[in-house]
């Protein structure tokens, strides 16, 4: 085994089951709770022969995916969902004896793809679980060859605006990727904006990834995409895999990315719901908890007083709710919790309520 292999801890999902094998509603891997849309799941059952090979190159979709965002086709590669693509990232441009930077609390496949390549794991301090970009530059040495930063974060829901993404990626040097990570950006409201897609489109050191497995409710077929210069693109499609996404993935995506009310319908529910939640988490502070304010369909809860954050994820899955516990993150005073549908939420708000001695 190669030496820098032996430093992965293998990524964990979020759990779907009690220790006893009782059944769970996950609210612990920011699904969608509506679903997919209705145009998806017929792409889906639609009989076709599986013997064949799907496209490799994802034709039909990179030209949807181009059309929905302005983007040349050929500046677009799809993946085995977006996980597929930040490994590549890293493996295409970092190896032994480089750095790959991110902030503290950012996504776990991080540090995993770093060290999967052979190189150092870098993590810049955070301000307030926020990512900042005047640490992350600090941390910038002559190894640094790829940083990455997810916008919304996962897993607190935090977010840099298009000036402070502007900011980071001008200090950087030009020899190091920046991957902008906007797995959560169609959570955003339709005036906000990163910039992301627009430095990807002008500048040879910026790479961004999106997936299709968050709002539009497909995380099961495995769909992510990447759009960067030309360059960026051939170095990623020398080293995926020839026939990474399914022909079911490219349908369906095909269908979801069409189906812009089913996009619109979930933003709204999720806003409403996700504005609710964190105004009773508010309501709850003088118990010690606190939500740290999200740009995505999860809240970080962060429990700062008597409760424990085990305490409350064992009633929680009492109630029969799966929610995400991260210590192994440095997260252990905190629950993530994705936002559910409004009774799924009245249960857990009732939950907490409980245990802080309030009326629920």
């Amino acid at each position: 085994m190669k030496p820098w292999i032996e430093g992965i801890h293998a990524y964990v999902p979020g759990k779907s089951t009690r220790a006893d094998g009782r059944r769970l509603v996950k609210l612990s891997a920011n699904e969608n709770p509506l679903g997919c849309s209705a145009s998806a799941l017929a792409a889906l059952a639609t009989d076709h022969a599986p013997a064949a090979y799907p496209d490799p190159d994802a034709t039909a979709l990179r030209a949807a995916i181009g059309k929905q965002h302005g983007i040349d086709p050929a500046r677009i590669v799809c993946g085995t969902g977006s996980d597929e693509l930040l490994n590549l990232a890293a493996q295409g441009f970092a190896g032994p004896g480089d750095e790959v930077l991110f902030s503290r609390f950012s996504f776990a496949v991080y540090d995993i793809a770093a060290r999967r390549c052979g190189a150092t794991p870098v993590e810049a301090p955070d301000t307030d679980y926020t990512a900042d970009v005047d640490a992350l530059l600090a941390a910038v040495t002559q190894r640094t060859r790829v940083v990455f930063l997810a916008n919304p974060n996962n897993p607190t829901g935090t977010y840099l605006p298009r000036a402070e993404v502007e900011r980071l990626h001008a200090g950087l040097p030009g020899d190091a990727l920046l991957v902008i990570d906007q797995a959560y950006a169609e959570y955003l409201e339709p005036g906000e904006n990163d910039g992301g897609l627009d430095l990807a489109m002008a500048h040879e050191n910026v790479l961004v990834t999106r997936t299709f497995s968050k709002i539009y409710g497909l995380a099961g077929e495995r769909i992510g995409w990447a759009t960067g210069t030309p360059n960026l693109i051939d170095v990623l499609n020398r080293i995926r895999g020839p026939f990474n996404v399914t022909s079911s993935g490219q349908r369906a995506a095909l269908a979801a990315i069409a189906d812009h009310a089913f996009l619109a319908r979930s933003r709204e529910a999720n806003r409403e719901e996700r504005k609710r939640f964190i105004a009773a988490i508010e309501g709850l502070g003088n118990h010690g908890l606190r939500a740290i304010p999200s740009k995505a369909n999860f809240v970080l809860v962060l429990f700062e007083g008597d409760l424990a954050a085990e305490t409350a994820l064992d009633a929680i899955a009492e109630a029969g709710y799966a929610v995400r516990h991260l210590p192994g993150q440095g997260l252990a005073q905190a629950l993530r919790i994705t936002i559910g549908t409004a009774n799924q939420m009245d249960e857990i708000i009732g939950v907490l309520r409980s245990l802080c001695g309030e009326d629920a």
